[in-house]
């Protein structure tokens, strides 16, 4: 069957109604196959890969091989700095005008 290549037929768009030339008009692709609507450039939308969900290997493999147990988690979890109950080189006033220092 032979048709016409007319370069100045017209054609609808399915989507907003407007008229264009129908070379200008591509079809319209959802999940990868035609649709049969007939879309502007403006009214195309892009095919997008996140609606391909099972197609694309989206595992994602954070687990690790040999793994070990933290071993200084008492270490790691305390704080550094001034402690005014168990810290080297405190002061003390012992009687009123003397003052003990305390190293060990």
């Amino acid at each position: 069957m032979a048709y016409a290549a007319g370069n100045k037929a017209l054609g609808i768009c399915d989507r907003c109604g407007f008229s264009f030339k129908l070379n200008e008009l591509k079809y319209e692709i959802v999940d990868q196959s035609r649709t049969g609507h007939r879309v502007c450039r403006d009214c195309k939308d892009v095919d997008h890969p996140q609606l391909r969900i099972g197609d694309i290997d989206a595992s994602d493999n954070i687990s690790l091989f040999n793994p070990r147990p933290d071993t200084g988690e008492a270490d790691s979890t305390t704080y550094y700095g001034f402690n005014p109950v168990s810290s080297i080189g405190v002061v003390m006033r012992a009687k009123a005008g003397t003052v003990k220092i305390i190293t060990d």
